[in-house]
């Protein structure tokens, strides 16, 4: 596909992603007002690793079309960083935190809102923002992944960010219902403590395997094997 028409589908996709997040923020629920705001929910801090993905993605093409035909060294140097940390964070966050967010968004969702998406959340969030947050993070990824090849890290660096990632919230999440007393998620109300932690080892795991489908998906599209 053409770099400036991908340039523009980049923009676009970032874009929509600030009007989301602004018209997040500008929702009034009690639950931005309690401990942790709106950091405490995966759905949010994914919104922001898409955003931010994104502009990293906007910054690069930026930067490509401005070094083209420049024979400086450490502009091109700059742009090979600056393309690292794209291609990083595509494989690392993008991918599998937003593939693992809607798929397991709607998986519960379908089973029982109640668990996930309290029907009370009507009441704030407009369908339109819903599907925003948790249904067109999905496409926006593949579109991107099928416009621009990425190069993955190590599997075993791979693997140890994304555990890394998965890890820290499942404490930030503990750590939050030992202050307030109070799980982020009703459907942890329903589990034991032994049914709890075999959850977040499958969260963990699920993650994961998302990273996996996530190369294999990349050199499958870009046939990096040949």
């Amino acid at each position: 596909m053409a770099l400036v028409p991908c340039q523009v589908l980049r923009a676009a996709i970032l874009l929509s992603y600030c009007s989301i997040l602004c018209n997040y923020k500008a929702i009034d629920m009690p639950a931005h007002q309690t401990y942790g705001g709106s950091w405490k929910f995966l759905t949010f801090i994914d919104l922001v690793i898409q955003a931010v993905f994104f502009g990293i993605c906007v910054l690069t093409d930026l930067s490509s079309l401005l070094t083209r035909g420049n024979d400086s060294q450490e502009q091109e140097r700059q742009l090979r960083k600056l393309i690292s940390l794209r291609d990083w964070m595509m494989a690392v966050l993008a991918f599998p935190v937003g593939v693992f967010v809607v798929t397991m968004f709607w998986s519960i969702y379908i089973y029982d809102r109640e668990l996930v998406y309290p029907k009370l959340l009507d009441n704030f969030i407009p369908a339109w923002l819903n599907h925003g947050m948790h249904t067109t993070v999905l496409p926006f990824v593949l579109i991107e992944m099928r416009t621009t090849h990425h190069q993955y890290p190590s599997r075993s660096c791979g693997l140890a960010a994304v555990c890394t990632f998965a890890v820290g919230y499942i404490l930030w999440v503990c750590w939050i219902h030992h202050v307030t007393g109070v799980w982020v998620y009703p459907l942890l109300e329903h589990l034991s403590p032994g049914v709890k932690i075999i959850f977040f080892a499958a969260v963990t795991v699920i993650i994961n395997i998302f990273y996996l489908v996530g190369e294999v998906l990349n050199n499958y599209i870009w046939d990096t094997q040949k």
